[in-house]
């Protein structure tokens, strides 16, 4: 068995093999620049999950539970793809079993990532075509229901492979390698299989989130009242849609790092790879209190004057639409 993974290895991996840079000055300012930006944002998101906590309103209403969800989710997949980069930089071996558990982890946030929107926007849906049933539909039950569906689905693909790699060789997670998700691949056909994964998941993901789109902006355009909110919803909706594609570039980081690495420049596939690292894998994680906070008007307020550390009037009251 450690025939066949060597030789599926050769082939999904030769490009993270093929260079060995000398961590000097520059390679670790990279990294630096690239960990700092991490973190930064897993505080900005910390200081957010802490704001909507404070006030029982919000942490009691479904559309900030999946909004805490996505904060949450965002920044256990800041840390942990930064750990694994730190890794694969400086060709720092684990033994298969740590690696199977922060791969887990990195690539079960990352399919959650645009299943939690598309629940969002079904959220929005229901509060705006159902007004009158919107408490009734959306609960808090259902919605920790909901993210527990999430995870389950997030992380249903990876948990086959693990069991099939077990199955396969009883070894299988005690031996040393390069952690990257192909590296626990048995054979080659898991590749496939999770490509195939992917192209179901974000089409599905995609629809719904269109569908969801469309209907809100059709309500919004017809109805008498209560515009306001329809319009909120509906550019709510549309952020949800420029997000799903920020997610959807991600999925051109392996190709881009292949491509990159078959140049033959080592100066060029490290430069390339830091970039792609930086502008296609955590740049989209890191937008999430951007694009929601901010422009939130019942969580705004407190996050600003949270992120000032608690200087200055802060709101009394909190009013959720």
């Amino acid at each position: 068995m450690a025939v066949s993974n060597d030789s599926t290895s050769e082939v999904l991996f030769i490009h993270q093999q093929m260079f060995q840079v000398a961590l000097t000055e520059g390679p670790l300012s990279k990294v630096s620049v690239a960990t700092i930006m991490s973190l930064f944002f897993t505080y900005l998101n910390a200081i957010m999950v802490y704001t909507i906590w404070s006030k029982p309103v919000l942490k009691e209403t479904p559309r900030y539970i999946l909004f805490t969800h996505m904060l949450l989710n965002d920044s256990i997949q800041l840390i942990v793809t930064s750990m694994l980069y730190i890794f694969s930089l400086s060709f720092f071996k684990l033994i298969t079993f740590a690696c199977a558990f922060l791969v887990f982890v990195s690539s079960t946030t990352f399919n959650n990532a645009p299943l939690n929107l598309a629940v969002m926007s079904l959220e929005r849906y229901v509060a705006i075509r159902f007004p009158l049933r919107h408490a009734e539909i959306a609960t808090q039950k259902r919605t920790h229901i909901a993210i527990g569906a999430i995870w389950f689905m997030g992380s249903i693909n990876f948990i086959i492979d693990l069991i099939y790699g077990v199955v396969m060789d009883s070894n299988f997670l005690t031996s040393q390698i390069f952690c990257t998700r192909e590296r626990l691949f048995k054979r080659p056909w898991q590749a496939d299989v999770l490509q195939g994964f992917y192209i179901f998941y974000f089409v599905s993901v995609t629809v719904i989130i269109l569908f969801t789109y469309i209907s809100i902006m059709i309500t919004a355009r017809s109805i008498s009242s209560n515009k306001d909110s329809a319009a909120k919803a509906h550019k709510t909706v549309l952020l949800h849609i420029i997000q799903l594609g920020l997610c959807l570039t991600s999925f051109l980081y392996s190709i881009i790092e292949r491509a990159a690495a078959m140049a033959g420049s080592s100066i060029l596939f490290m430069d390339l790879r830091y970039l792609n690292y930086l502008f296609v894998l955590i740049l989209p994680r890191c937008l999430s209190p951007l694009i929601y906070g901010l422009r939130d008007e019942a969580v705004c307020p407190l996050l600003m004057h949270y992120f000032r550390c608690a200087k200055g009037k802060r709101k009394s009251t909190v009013n959720v639409h």
